[in-house]
């Protein structure tokens, strides 16, 4: 423990990061006071109805994303998730379109016309979001919460209109958290709003288990350590990785290729386990709200069975259906966001081979074998930890912290979390001194 403090203590004595990691933290923080900004126009003190509805379906998963904001009307009610749509529609596109396909082969120039497209996209699919959002206070709040009145185009206009700028600022505040701060600033304002929900499902689950009596303290600490050990396995899944090893000849004095293995260098190709990382969960679970939806058009007693099978997040069929879907999506997105033959025919033309394996074709059959072989456990991996909430729930957890116990939530957590460290790791191992959890002993300066 003492190393890990004089860790801390070495992030501090590096001007540059420090004023990175306070800068990132003092807009994390304009971002969750905004969280707590009503919209004009609603009374905050008639928003019980709202908070009720963000305690099952897809209410919840918003309202955690955003931090609670969702539940509160605020003018960050629909946070960065625009953002986040508008992001995956450009890189799903991205493979059917040339023109963005030439985009992100054009480097530093197609990467910032791409971010403009993104934002643009955004401010549309906001638009939409807006006025749906808005009709669902129409529908679950009291014509008295309304200081405007219940239909007035006054307060529709001046919503969508804010709740549109909401977003704009919050993707600004992530932008500006990447640039000027540490880590990835959108996947922070994500993170930040699902942790600003912890304590109080933590503090509902305790009061459950000892003030209740409902299992006592005992019963609580198991269910922390339980929590903790989830967190780990998460970790591993998220850092695992299949190294292939890669030989490269050497290049001789008369220009020729010598192959030895003492002359050429030896590195090694990281497939990881998850490639797909959380995508395909959240593809699952836009896939989910589909059946409800639907299902609500029609008053007839088979579709409302069907809405309410998937409105409930921790029944059966909703999760086999779920874990399913992952299944599908994790060798999906895989597909397409790991281009084995690229990597073959790059690995060709710098000279680089798979020992026993011949250049080109086959080095790109081998790989993606080696892909398909380590998706599927860790698709079902992702999958056990997805439903795994719905397990806990089952064994007398409560719902709000069941929701910590794996799904889009922990993954992105333990994601982001690792990402950050391993910036402030490179910084400190820049200023010669050790990673952040290991000794926090200088380095001596290489000449």
């Amino acid at each position: 423990m003492k190393k890990f403090f004089e860790s801390l203590n070495n992030v501090w004595k590096i001007e540059e990061l420090r004023n990175r990691i306070t800068l990132t933290l003092l807009l994390l923080l304009v971002y969750r006071f905004g969280a707590h900004v009503t919209l004009p126009g609603i009374d905050a003190t008639q928003l019980e109805n709202l908070a009720g509805q963000t305690d099952k379906g897809i209410g919840s998963i918003l309202d955690m994303f955003t931090g609670g904001a969702f539940s509160k009307a605020s003018v960050f009610a629909l946070g960065i998730m625009p953002y986040i749509s508008a992001s995956i529609v450009v890189q799903l596109m991205g493979i059917a379109i040339p023109y963005l396909q030439k985009l992100q082969k054009d480097g530093e120039s197609g990467r910032k016309r791409l971010n403009q497209i993104t934002r643009w996209l955004t401010i549309a699919i906001t638009l939409v979001q807006g006025p749906g959002y808005i009709y669902n206070l129409y529908t679950t709040l009291p014509p008295g919460a309304f200081l405007l009145g219940f239909d007035s185009f006054q307060f529709l206009f001046s919503s969508v209109l804010i709740l549109t700028t909401g977003t704009i600022f919050a993707m600004w505040l992530g932008e500006k958290i990447t640039d000027k701060g540490i880590g990835n600033g959108i996947s922070l304002l994500i993170m930040v709003g699902i942790l600003a929900r912890l304590p109080q499902a933590l503090f509902q689950e305790f009061t459950s288990k000892v003030t209740n009596n409902n299992g006592g303290p005992m019963l609580l600490v198991f269910e922390i350590v339980v929590w903790l050990l989830v967190i780990i396995a998460c970790v591993l899944l998220v850092m695992a990785v299949r190294k292939i090893p890669v030989q490269y000849a050497r290049r001789t004095t008369t220009g020729d290729f010598e192959q030895d293995m003492m002359g050429g260098n030896r590195q090694w190709i990281p497939l990881k386990l998850n490639s797909a990382g959380v995508m395909p969960i959240i593809f699952a679970q836009a896939i989910m709200f589909i059946p409800a939806a639907l299902a609500g058009l029609s008053k007839s007693e088979t579709s409302q069975s069907i809405a309410g099978t998937f409105s409930n997040m921790f029944g059966f069929w909703y999760n086999f259906v779920f874990a399913m879907l992952i299944l599908i999506f994790t060798f999906f997105y895989t597909a397409i966001t790991v281009p084995t033959n690229k990597m073959a025919d790059d690995l060709k033309r710098s000279g680089g081979f798979i020992p026993g394996i011949k250049p080109g074709v086959e080095t790109a059959d081998f790989l993606d074998k080696i892909m398909s072989l380590i998706t599927f456990p860790g698709s079902l991996f992702l999958a056990l930890i997805a439903v795994f909430p719905a397990i806990v729930v089952s064994l007398d957890v409560q719902q709000s912290w069941a929701m910590f116990y794996g799904g889009t939530s922990l993954i992105i957590m333990v994601g982001v979390a690792i990402d950050t460290i391993q910036q402030i790791n490179s910084y400190l191992l820049n200023k010669h001194y050790d990673g952040l959890m290991k000794s926090g002993k200088n380095r001596k300066a290489v000449a």
